[in-house]
């Protein structure tokens, strides 16, 4: 799997890599429009089966001198930079490209498009919300014309955050970003839309081996612990084992 986006990505791409999914989560760093998406996707030699694409803004940083769309600023002077809104015709367009690198280099590839519900308090909140808007509606314009609609998905982690999460209890401190309980309520909400049974069965198990490893005990020299902590890797091995057949 790959997961490429902004830093909802990483948040979601990182339970993956937990849950011993086999994933790479932004190779390149945080990418936060579709233009960098596509430069990730450019750069990598990647052929993932699956490819997450986390869309936060359609807001891009164009580099004066050369006009180029940056992926980073490097903390290099704001003066050297133009700020720009993508419409919702160059938001598709690039995701277009980067499905198209990825279907060159593996035809089954699945896609999973979603945004990114973390808001942009910079642009203000009306323009944060006419971002996403933006962003949306290049997402329905692609699954409205690509024509291999079984490989493209949309899942609404935006969506989720804003209808079913509204409580601010579900934010972190900063009132900006998804709480830890938010990020693993959307991750069971994508499970239950793209995870098989037998997924699902292997997760199953492998949750109270999890809680096993992730254990801080008191004295961590002492043979209980030792004794413990071996008996949770022979079960993590043995698990890994059987569903790698």
């Amino acid at each position: 799997m790959l997961f490429v986006g902004s830093c909802f990505a990483d948040n979601i791409g990182r339970r993956f890599v937990e849950d011993k999914f086999r994933a790479v989560v932004n190779p390149f760093g945080v990418m936060y429009n579709p233009a960098s998406i596509l430069h990730t996707i450019e750069r990598s030699d990647i052929a993932p089966q699956t490819a997450v694409f986390t869309l936060g803004t359609n807001h891009v940083y164009r580099l004066k001198e050369t006009g180029e769309i940056v992926d980073n600023c490097e903390k290099r002077p704001a003066s050297l930079f133009e700020e720009e809104e993508l419409s919702i015709d160059a938001c598709a367009d690039y995701l277009q490209q980067a499905i198209n690198i990825l279907h060159k280099r593996r035809s089954d590839v699945r896609i999973i498009l979603t945004v990114s519900p973390i808001r942009y308090r910079k642009y203000g909140y009306h323009e944060s919300q006419l971002s996403k808007a933006t962003l949306l509606l290049a997402i329905d314009k692609l699954l409205h014309q690509t024509s291999d609609i079984r490989h493209l998905h949309y899942f609404p982690a935006y969506e989720i955050m804003m209808d079913e999460l509204r409580d601010y209890r579900f934010y972190a401190d900063d009132m900006l970003h998804p709480s830890t309980q938010a990020v693993e309520y959307i991750w069971q909400r994508f499970g239950e839309m793209f995870f098989s049974e037998r997924t699902q069965q292997f997760l199953r198990e492998w949750s109270p081996i999890k809680a096993a490893l992730g254990h801080r005990p008191f004295n961590p020299d002492s043979d209980e612990y030792r004794t413990f902590l071996a008996d949770a890797r022979a079960k993590e091995a043995a698990l890994i084992s059987r569903y790698s057949q």
